[in-house]
């Protein structure tokens, strides 16, 4: 029970994440959100992202941003004291992901096969850029790459004139991130009926076409009729700038039948009509420039952002304002959603983290916790789960098996 006195949905479900970066963090986030006892297990060069900036008390925020809340361990998996440590580990666990490329796990002794014969109940979720099995099974696959492959980028540049460029976010890790946080669910719920736990294979690149609203548009090879809109093509959404600079995003296609009469009726065009140009969608299309035209010279007439949107909400049409990450977090409804929280930055400061989306009535699925060092609960977990004592707990740091990095205060 959280201090509130609310449950967590995933109380005492156990995961084991052995997964770096973003796809695999993620989604344990995710996990750790909804109540899971999340255990991040680093080797001892750590998550990559610990390395990265902005970073204060040597915690980087993009670390902090997909691993707070967990509990983090560090064992060489070199060492097969290590590798026995993490079997022992999986003997508790419900869920185990991982995020090494196809066959590393079964080559440490630590894959499905040997970890489901220890533990019968366990999940061993796996996310890879191509799958567990195939022809391009041991290709290097991180997001920029994926998105290339699965069509994503070509597609981005399509849309903008042929001018082809890698997209600012890693949509593939993220995307991923949540395909495999809903398997491992599913899979949490067939074990209650079942008993037995299985083994999850979820691939970046098929994930990158699942998620693609428009793969049914680009795999149609038939015939279509001419003069229509294809899979609503919202990369021809209307971007509208105010008089004083402000940017909307407006949604609707001008060109689509009654959305064309919306946006006419918004800018005071009704003339418009019943010009024969614009009769029907085919007609609109070929003459899209012209209602462009149209609708940036009102716009670049009304004085903000807010008074377009007026404007355009009275007949149906939905409208954004473009705005940076930190404005729409300074927003009042950013404020009364809670969509940022402050975690502790390891001194006396705090850092501002997306908080979970998700809201339940009856319980807390908020983001908790503190980002933890690497190592900083090694005693802690292996003392309290496999009862290793102090002496042996030394003898494994010696030995390397352990290893930690807490700053000195």
């Amino acid at each position: 029970m959280e201090p509130d006195g609310r449950p967590r949905p995933l109380s005492g479900v156990r995961v084991l994440d052995l997964t770096r970066v973003l796809a695999g963090p993620h989604a344990a986030r995710m996990l750790c959100d909804l109540g899971a006892e999340v255990i991040k297990v680093e080797p001892p060069e750590g998550d990559i992202t610990r390395t990265t900036w902005p970073r204060v008390n040597s915690v980087s925020t993009y670390f902090a941003q997909q691993n707070t809340g967990k509990r983090c361990v560090s064992l060489d998996l070199d060492h097969e004291s290590g590798r026995e440590l993490l079997r022992r580990l999986a003997d508790l666990s419900d869920v185990v992901l991982e995020n090494f490329r196809p066959g590393v796990m079964d080559r440490l002794g630590l894959g499905y096969d040997v970890l489901s014969a220890r533990n019968p109940r366990v999940i061993f979720a796996s996310a890879s850029g191509y799958g567990q099995t195939g022809p391009w099974v041991h290709r290097r696959a991180y997001a920029p790459v994926v998105g290339a492959e699965s069509g994503f980028t070509m597609a981005q540049g399509d849309a903008r004139g042929g001018l082809y460029a890698n997209d600012a976010h890693s949509h593939a890790d993220v995307y991923t991130a949540l395909e495999l946080s809903a398997a491992v669910l599913a899979a949490l719920y067939q074990r209650e009926r079942t008993g037995r736990g299985e083994r999850i294979d979820v691939s970046m690149a098929q994930t990158m076409l699942y998620v693609n609203e428009h793969a049914h548009d680009h795999l149609w090879d038939r015939d279509v009729p001419a003069g229509v809109i294809r899979s609503f093509r919202p990369m021809d959404y209307p971007v509208l700038t105010a008089a004083n600079g402000e940017s909307v995003v407006v949604s609707g296609h001008p060109a689509e039948n009654k959305t064309f009469d919306f946006y006419m009726m918004s800018i005071g065009r009704v003339d418009l009509l019943d010009d024969a140009r614009f009769a029907d969608t085919a007609g609109r299309l070929e003459h899209l420039a012209t209602i462009f035209a149209a609708l940036d010279e009102w716009a670049s007439a009304m004085p903000d952002a807010h008074s377009i949107e007026e404007a355009m909400s009275r007949h149906k049409l939905a409208v954004g304002k473009l705005r940076s990450v930190h404005e729409v977090c300074a927003t009042d409804w950013a404020d009364e959603r809670e969509v940022v929280v402050e975690v502790t930055d390891r001194g006396a400061g705090t850092i501002r983290v997306p908080n979970s989306p998700w809201r339940f009535d009856g319980s807390d699925v908020r983001l908790r916790g503190e980002p933890r060092y690497r190592g900083e609960d090694n005693r802690a977990v292996l003392q309290e789960l496999l009862g290793i004592d102090e002496t042996t707990l030394d003898a494994l740091e010696a030995d390397g098996v352990l290893t930690s990095r807490v700053p000195r205060r």
